[in-house]
């Protein structure tokens, strides 16, 4: 393995832990902010628990989302200098501001834990909306550096000179906001599944215990609601990247369908695996004309086939796997709350077990199925750093010893990621919900406000 392969590994690595916390980190706190508008509404003392409750979880992804988040920042630097000049020169508004936004983040986080019986409902809900707002922002200015590096614009080099800088049109690249709302629907849609998974484990384990299962049953429709609602965006919105696709990095496209000649009526090819050798996707499945209409809302739509660019310019050909399993997870979610939420309306019985064992996975598919977009994301425009402007092997370090470093960093977030579940674990085990629950529903009996808890 040369150092360019340990650095991207390095790096992907990282990435690829700390998205996890941070998607969390933007999902869950939209399930809060709901929970607290649902308590404000309904007077239902269950959901000021559920926020309370969630907060607790919120506050231990968020420690570990900052210092992992630091760690990329810090291996951007160090590992590729190169880039991190164009960067410096050209794209540094979003890690400016992205500090306001952490800023707001922290501080409201702060006041909606610390002083939760000190202020009003409506400062509460406020509170909370300020903490999703800071880590949407947060999630969406790094992102955009990733836009950038796709669709990049706002500068020239002109003899290896970075020339006619401008911030603002670097900021404002062609896929900032197509991939500014992927980023965000899809941790909304994370963070409502998760929610999904534990409240579906809770009602099997406490079927037998009404009042706990009617806690965990209302944290389940509110999570499939959430969870409908912002998967379905996210595809409408895969729909519009794929279309960013074909305007601005159509090879890109080509491989995540494994289509090799340029034809219009371009078929879409689902499952199977591409073979480089014979041009085609063996053990996939075609659908006649869709890969057209998906580029360009048009069936004769024309879609150019890898053939039709340099070999060297060609992604690695399995991104057609990654993209067709990102697909497959998020499209399994909205059936699956879809499902949910028509059997709650229209059934009105309880959940059938098979259904609850079902929705215990969906939390972990909807992390893999952003780590699966994730890759695809970044090893899909390789060979470019910046796309067709630098080339990743251009801007690597020099310094070797990096794969002493990838195996180093690979046991730490090894025993990070276990040090996480073993803290969770702990604290909900020790403050279970009927301790929550006991404890709200006493301050409002001895003549105190629910809000007090």
């Amino acid at each position: 393995m040369t150092d360019l392969v340990f650095a991207r590994s390095l790096f992907g690595t990282t990435m690829g832990f700390h998205i996890i916390f941070a998607s969390l980190g933007v999902g869950i706190p939209l399930m809060i902010l709901f929970a607290e508008i649902m308590f404000q509404r309904t007077k239902d003392v269950d959901y000021s628990v559920m926020a309370k409750r969630w907060t607790k979880g919120q506050a231990v992804l968020l420690g570990v989302a900052i210092p992992t988040g630091t760690i990329a920042g810090v291996q951007l630097s160090l590992l590729w200098p190169g880039f991190m000049e164009v960067i410096g020169k050209v794209m540094s508004l979003p890690f400016q501001i992205e500090i306001y936004a952490f800023f707001i983040e922290a501080l409201f986080m702060s006041i909606y834990v610390y002083a939760y019986d000190r202020i009003g409902p409506k400062t509460r809900i406020l509170s909370v909306f300020l903490i999703f707002l800071g880590a949407t922002a947060s999630a969406v200015l790094i992102t955009n550096v990733h836009a950038f590096e796709g669709t990049p614009a706002g500068f020239r080099i002109e003899n290896g000179e970075i020339t006619d800088v401008d911030p603002w049109a670097a900021f404002f690249n062609p896929s900032f906001v197509v991939s500014a709302a992927h980023v965000a629907f899809s941790a909304f849609m994370t963070g409502a599944f998760m929610i999904t998974t534990i409240a579906a484990y809770k009602m099997l384990k406490y079927r037998k215990k009404d009042h706990l299962f009617a806690f965990h049953r209302k944290a389940f429709i509110l999570s499939l609601a959430i969870g409908l609602v912002s998967s379905f965006l996210t595809a409408i919105n895969g729909h519009e990247s794929a279309q960013m696709l074909h305007e601005y990095q159509p090879e890109k496209l080509a491989a995540a369908e494994g289509l090799f000649e340029t034809q219009d009526y371009a078929p879409l090819s689902i499952g199977g695996f591409t073979d480089r050798e014979t041009q085609e996707v063996k053990y996939g499945i075609e659908i006649p004309w869709a890969l057209s209409f998906l580029a360009g809302n048009s069936f004769d739509t024309e879609v150019k086939g890898l053939n039709d660019f340099p070999e060297d310019y060609w992604p690695p050909l399995f991104v057609h796997t990654l993209f067709n399993a990102m697909v497959l997870i998020g499209s399994a979610l909205i059936g699956l709350s879809f499902f949910g939420l028509v059997w709650k309306r229209f059934v009105k019985k309880p959940f059938p077990k098979w259904f609850l064992w079902i929705c215990i996975p969906s939390g972990p598919l909807a992390i893999l199925s952003i780590e699966f977009g994730w890759i695809f994301a970044c090893t899909g425009r390789q060979p470019w750093v910046i796309y067709r402007l630098l080339r990743t092997s251009e801007v690597v370090t020099k310094s070797g010893n990096i794969g002493t470093l990838f195996f180093a960093f690979t046991i730490v977030y090894v025993i990070l990621g276990a040090a996480v579940l073993l803290v969770l674990l702990y604290y909900f085990k020790r403050n279970t919900v009927e301790k929550d629950l006991a404890a709200a529903k006493g301050a409002n009996s001895e003549g105190g406000s629910v809000d007090a808890y």
